[in-house]
């Protein structure tokens, strides 16, 4: 399967991901724990190759992230801008 890479990305949320991250002072470390506690098995390094791009983030991934940093699965995909 090849894997498309616009802009040099494997995916379009990790901007906002990391952003968002650290808009709420969350550290990668803490992000992957409150993951994990929801069921999404990742580590830090796994929330770092998301941020910068290296990683895929699945679709059944987003709705965990989501959740976990209190934004919509449209705002991580850069569909909405964040409710304040």
């Amino acid at each position: 399967m090849k894997i498309y890479k616009p802009s040099g990305k494997c995916n379009i949320s990790g901007e906002r991901l990391r952003a968002t991250r650290e808009s709420v002072s969350l550290s990668q470390e803490q992000l992957a724990a409150r993951l994990q506690l929801a069921g999404l098995n990742v580590t830090q390094k796994t929330i770092s190759r998301m941020e910068n791009g290296q990683r895929v983030i699945a679709d059944y991934e987003l709705p965990f992230l989501a959740e976990a940093l209190d934004v919509t699965v449209y705002y991580l995909l850069g569909i909405e801008e964040r409710q304040s």
